[in-house]
């Protein structure tokens, strides 16, 4: 389960395009937050993605995105040129392939490696996705695969892929909401080839009608309740701040619990129910919120530096931290694998958020007013070091700056959050 969010610039405060996900996978898997250079490759060279092998491009660019902890690809992520990507898994009529090939996190990641515009990403996918399939492990190591659907967002513009197999539709999208359920209509505007073809012979729809993607290829028997619900309240979300958006109205609606708004109260539900399944997930034993990504996208991103704003685990009982991708990301955030360890920041907000699960009515109210303090401290320094990086004299000092900040901002961070459990382990 996930959901993203995302407006175009005539639809923020900033003018800036802003794009939002919440990545919902099981709630032990560890998701840290990882970085990759801009490189180049010899001819011939070939690149090892979770479960196959491909053709490596000759230059890849500068990347950073939450990836599960074993697998290649992002769930989320941005690269230099302030492309933004995220995906979602939807159910198709059309059954998988047996075959190995490439995942929906993969993907998120060729993308962001190859592609300077929305539109130059999602071509990379559709190429990608015609020539190699999509198949293989997604869920878990050894666990199910599924289709996939991406927002991939630039400065300039947003764009929704649908994908089933090698068959794929996109349209592009000014203020939108996606979650995992088909959602493009007629309405698409650029397709593969065979997108319509393969559905009018398999009976899905009349070969005298335009194709409908969400009519033909959508799985009528996937319960509505896992994803409608949450695409509805993000819809009402994004409708509430329309023209005037910014990374706050966004982390709000990420955190979003449904009818209890902003709180974590127990309501009494189960995965029959739609309200089980909120935009900040809790929705166990089918899936919880494990990252949470915000990213506003420059026009110029190489004329000063730019953050993206991530968060660990459900962002309820987590903060964003302002991360820059022309510094290099402490080490903490890319540490963490199956099992718990104490230098992850992943495993570290992931105890926080155990502990307050426990008791959500007396410990989760502390913990945000903790969070919400930190939250503004750290806004504070990021304006300063943002200005005192622009001023620098080459690109080498503003990264120092910048990679400076993200040091301390994340070594604070984590020493609250370890008083933090100590002090809502005595509570409640």
């Amino acid at each position: 389960m996930c959901d993203s969010l995302v407006a175009a610039p005539t639809q923020t405060a900033s003018g800036r395009t802003l794009y939002g996900k919440n990545s919902d996978r099981k709630g032990e898997e560890c998701q840290p937050f990882v970085q990759f250079p801009a490189a180049h490759y010899a001819r011939g060279s070939q690149l090892r993605c979770t479960h196959i092998e491909i053709p490596q491009v000759a230059e890849s660019y500068r990347v950073m995105g939450h990836s599960p902890w074993w697998v290649w690809g992002f769930e989320h992520g941005v690269n230099e040129h302030a492309v933004a990507i995220g995906n979602h898994a939807v159910f198709s009529n059309e059954t998988i392939e047996e075959r190995p090939g490439l995942i929906g996190m993969d993907l998120v990641r060729l993308g962001l490696e190859r592609g300077r515009t929305a539109r130059e990403a999602l071509e990379v996918l559709a190429g990608l996705l015609e020539a190699h399939g999509q198949g293989g492990p997604a869920l878990a190591p050894h666990g199910t695969g599924y289709h996939n659907s991406f927002v991939l967002a630039d400065a300039c513009e947003a764009w929704q892929l649908e994908t089933s197999n090698r068959h794929w539709a996109a349209r592009r999208v000014s203020l939108a909401a996606v979650s995992n359920h088909y959602s493009i209509g007629n309405d698409w505007e650029i397709a593969s080839r065979d997108a319509g073809h393969f559905a009018v012979a398999a009976g899905w729809c009349s070969p005298e009608t335009r194709l409908d993607v969400a009519a033909a290829y959508g799985n009528p028997h996937v319960p509505p309740q896992f994803s409608q619900g949450r695409r509805r309240a993000a819809e009402r979300a994004l409708s509430a701040a329309a023209g005037a958006h910014d990374v706050a109205s966004f982390t709000a609606a990420l955190r979003d619990h449904g009818e209890c708004g902003a709180a974590w109260t127990t309501v009494d539900s189960t995965p029959a129910d739609e309200r089980h399944f909120t935009l900040c997930a809790h929705s166990e034993p089918v899936s919880s919120t494990t990252a949470s990504l915000v990213a506003e996208l420059p026009v110029q991103p190489s004329a000063a530096a730019w953050p993206v704003w991530v968060a660990f685990g459900t962002p309820c009982t987590a903060l964003y931290l302002p991360l820059y991708l022309d510094g290099i990301l402490p080490a903490q955030l890319a540490v963490g694998g199956s099992a718990p360890e104490t230098d992850s920041a992943w495993w570290s907000f992931k105890h926080l958020q155990d502990l307050v699960s426990q008791d959500p009515a007396v410990r989760f109210p502390r913990l945000r007013e903790v969070w919400a303090k930190q939250e503004v401290a750290i806004e504070e320094a990021r304006v300063v070091t943002e200005r005192a990086a622009f001023e620098a004299e080459d690109g080498d000092a503003s990264a120092d700056q910048l990679t400076r900040f993200m040091q301390r901002s994340v070594d604070r961070v984590l020493e609250r959050a370890s008083d933090l459990a100590a002090e809502l382990a005595r509570v409640g």
